[in-house]
C-alpha cells in the first residue's frame, strides 16, 4: 500500500528535445528580419499609392481626411495576395545569399550537409507563409476591402449605399433557390431583368420566375409583371402563366442592403465559398464566356496567390546559392525582377482563362508551375 500511495516526482520533461536545431533557428533568424521589411514595405508603398491617388479628393473635393485615411488603410489588405509572395522570395534571396556570402553554405556543404537540408527551414518558413496568407486572404481581406469600398462611395456620392455590378446571382442555402439580377436602377432600389430558380426535390430547377422589375419590401422580393414557368424532372415545361406581383422570402431574410451588398459582386470583397456558389449559380444556367471565366480564375487565385508565398522561396534559395556572393544588392534586384516576371504571367495567364483560352483553373496556377519547376531544377542542379 505505501507504493501505491506515496508521491513521486513526476518525470521531468526533455525540453532538449523539442529545441529546434541550431541550424534552424539561425536560418530563420536570417530570414524574418527581411520578411517583415519587404512585407511592410509593400503595403506602405500599396498604401502611398492609393492615397496619392484619394488625395485629389481631399484637394478639389473637400473630402474629410480621416474618410480618405480610413479608405485607403481598410484597402491595404487586398495587397496581401501578393505582398506575402513577394516578401518571401526577398527574404529567401537575401538570407541565403547573406549566409552564402559569408562561405557559410560553402563550409556546411563540407561538413556533410546537403542542399536539401540547408533549404529545409526557408520551405517550411515559405509554407507557414502560405497558410498565413491564405487565411488572411480569406477571412480578413474581404470585409476589409467591403469597407474601403463603402467608405469610397461616402467620399464620391455622400452615401453608404453602394451600387450594384450588373448581373449578379444570390443563393438562397436553404432551398436552394438561385437570385439572379440583370440591372440595378440609379435609385439603387428598383431591379429590372429578375429571375428567381426554385429547386425541386431532386437537384433541378422545376419554376422559373421572370419578373420585369423588382424591389426589396422589408425582407421578402416583390416581383411585377412576372412570367411564372413550370417544368418537370426531366426539364421539359409544363405550364406558364402570367402574375402581376409575387413575395418571396430573401435569402436568410436578408436586408436590402445586404442582398445588394457589393459582397456579392466584388471579387475582392468574396470569399471562396462565395464565389464558388456564384461560379456554381452560372454553370447551372448554361452561362459561360468572360464572366463565368472571371469568376473561375479569381476562385483559384484565392489559393494560387498565397501558395506563391512558398514557390517564392523554392525559387529564390537556388538563385541565392548561385548569386548570394555578389552581394544583397543584386539580391534586392533579382527579387524585384523575379516578382515582376511573375506578375506579368499572372496577367497572361488570367486574360487566357478569362476567354476561354486555357482552363481557368490551370491560367491561375500556371504561374506557380512554371516558377516552383524552375526552383526545383536550380535547386537539384546546385544538390549535383
Amino acid at each position: 500500500m505505501a507504493t501505491l500511495t506515496e508521491r513521486r516526482p513526476h518525470p521531468a520533461i526533455d525540453f532538449a528535445a523539442w529545441r529546434v536545431p541550431i541550424l534552424d533557428r539561425y536560418l530563420l533568424r536570417e530570414m524574418v528580419g527581411p520578411f517583415l521589411f519587404a512585407f511592410f514595405a509593400y503595403l506602405i508603398f500599396w498604401a502611398l499609392n492609393i492615397f496619392f491617388v484619394a488625395a485629389d479628393y481631399i484637394i478639389n473635393q473637400h473630402a474629410p481626411f480621416f474618410l480618405v485615411l480610413r479608405f485607403v488603410l481598410f484597402r491595404v489588405p487586398q495587397a496581401i495576395p501578393m505582398a506575402f509572395p513577394f516578401a518571401a522570395l526577398f527574404a529567401g534571396l537575401l538570407a541565403m545569399g547573406r549566409v552564402m556570402g559569408d562561405n557559410e553554405v560553402t563550409a556546411m556543404r563540407t561538413s556533410g550537409i546537403p542542399v536539401w537540408r540547408i533549404a529545409l527551414t526557408p520551405l517550411i518558413f515559405g509554407f507557414a507563409m502560405f497558410v498565413l496568407a491564405y487565411l488572411m486572404n480569406e477571412y480578413i481581406a474581404p470585409a476589409s476591402v467591403d469597407i474601403s469600398t463603402r467608405t469610397f462611395y461616402q467620399i464620391i456620392y455622400h452615401t453608404d449605399s453602394l451600387p450594384v455590378e450588373p448581373q449578379f446571382f444570390r443563393k438562397d442555402p436553404d432551398n436552394g433557390n438561385v437570385f439572379y439580377v440583370n440591372q440595378v436602377l440609379p435609385d439603387n432600389k428598383t431591379m429590372q431583368g429578375v429571375q428567381v430558380f426554385k429547386l425541386g426535390r431532386y437537384g433541378v430547377f422545376v419554376e422559373t420566375l421572370q419578373a420585369k422589375t423588382a424591389s426589396v419590401e422589408s425582407t421578402q422580393l416583390a416581383l411585377h409583371d412576372v412570367i411564372d414557368t413550370r417544368y418537370n424532372t426531366d426539364g421539359m415545361m409544363t405550364s406558364q402563366q402570367h402574375v402581376k406581383d409575387i413575395l418571396i422570402g430573401l435569402p436568410l431574410a436578408e436586408t436590402a442592403a445586404q442582398f445588394m451588398s457589393t459582397q456579392n459582386s466584388d471579387p475582392w470583397a468574396m470569399s471562396s465559398k462565395n464565389l464558388s456558389a456564384q461560379v456554381k449559380a452560372l454553370q447551372q444556367q448554361g452561362i459561360g464566356g468572360s464572366a463565368l471565366g472571371s469568376l473561375q480564375v479569381n476562385l483559384a487565385n484565392k489559393l494560387a496567390w498565397p501558395f506563391a508565398s512558398f514557390i517564392g522561396v523554392v525559387l529564390a534559395i537556388p538563385l541565392a546559392m548561385r548569386f548570394g556572393k555578389r552581394g544583397r544588392t543584386l539580391g534586392v534586384a533579382m527579387a524585384i525582377l523575379a516578382f515582376f516576371v511573375y506578375f506579368l504571367m499572372t496577367s497572361a495567364a488570367a486574360a487566357l482563362g478569362r476567354n476561354g483560352k486555357i482552363d481557368p483553373v490551370l491560367a491561375a496556377w500556371l504561374p506557380n508551375i512554371i516558377m516552383g519547376a524552375t526552383g526545383l531544377i536550380l535547386l537539384w542542379l546546385e544538390e549535383h
